[in-house]
């Protein structure tokens, strides 16, 4: 289900709702701008982001990102614990949910 070559299929959303997926190429160039926050950093936050949503072409497009930034395999290995500690955090603070009013 997972191919790379399905990103080529995007043009048919650009063909189809141009006015929407200009605005969000806009918003995307935007996001990841060298800021107060750089740019190897906001790629180690999505690289974290994609682990954690799990989505492969995130995973793979904001790795390569990452890695044009600067990003080491020291860095990327702590950014995938981060995203797992996140994870697993979530598994536990949604866990009280199970201690409620009986």
């Amino acid at each position: 289900m997972y191919d790379m070559k399905n990103l080529s299929r995007i043009s048919h959303l650009e063909a189809n709702a141009s006015k929407g997926m200009d605005a969000f190429w806009q918003f995307d160039r935007a996001a990841f701008e060298e800021g107060t926050v750089s740019a190897l950093t906001k790629q180690l936050a999505a690289v974290a982001v994609a682990l954690t949503t799990q989505c492969p072409y995130c995973i793979e497009l904001h790795v390569k990102a990452a890695r044009e930034a600067g990003a080491t395999d020291a860095q990327l290995s702590e950014i995938a614990l981060v995203a797992a500690a996140i994870r697993a955090g979530g598994a536990i603070t949604h866990a009280t949910h199970m201690f409620g009013a009986k």
